[in-house]
């Protein structure tokens, strides 16, 4: 059974996920179809100070905090092997470093840098911009799912 500290991890785990979760499907659902709608040079000046605040404490304690608590919990249950829980709450792991934290740092950050690097005004920029809504959006889908299903296998793993 789950209790104790590695009771208040896993809870701390499936919340923080849930967080970064809700900010994610924000973006895939409104934020990113809205910034779409506005021409090229405000879209890509809103985007780019997004990103820029987006790596500020709040947001980063967060998602970082997620992160750390995912490390610990698939640690701690390697170690710990409970009777009940060990599949659910390692594959909650699984998901948010991989198809989460991994996706952010292999697909969506390096298109924010590229973004950054872009001459709004210019037809290039126009150009990288509309691709970078479709690619970018399709890869924070994937962040969204994968820290939902993070939190359904953390909770899952308490039942």
């Amino acid at each position: 059974m789950i209790d104790g500290p590695y009771f208040v991890l896993t809870v701390l785990g499936a919340v923080t996920c849930a967080l970064v979760a809700g900010v994610f499907i924000g973006f895939s659902t409104f934020v990113m179809r809205g910034l779409a709608a506005l021409p090229s040079p405000q879209g890509i000046a809103a985007m780019n100070a997004i990103n820029v605040t987006a790596v500020r404490p709040p947001f980063m304690a967060v998602f970082m905090g997620a992160t750390g608590v995912s490390v610990v919990l698939a640690v701690v249950t390697f170690v710990v092997w409970p009777d009940e829980g060990a599949v659910e709450l390692l594959l909650g792991c699984a998901l948010y470093l991989f198809g989460c934290f991994g996706v952010t740092v292999v697909a969506n950050v390096p298109r924010n840098n590229e973004l950054a690097k872009v001459d709004a005004a210019s037809e290039s920029g126009a150009e990288y911009w509309r691709t970078y809504v479709a690619e970018w959006t399709m890869w924070n889908h994937i962040r969204t799912g994968a820290a939902t299903a993070a939190t359904v296998s953390f909770i899952l793993g308490l039942t």
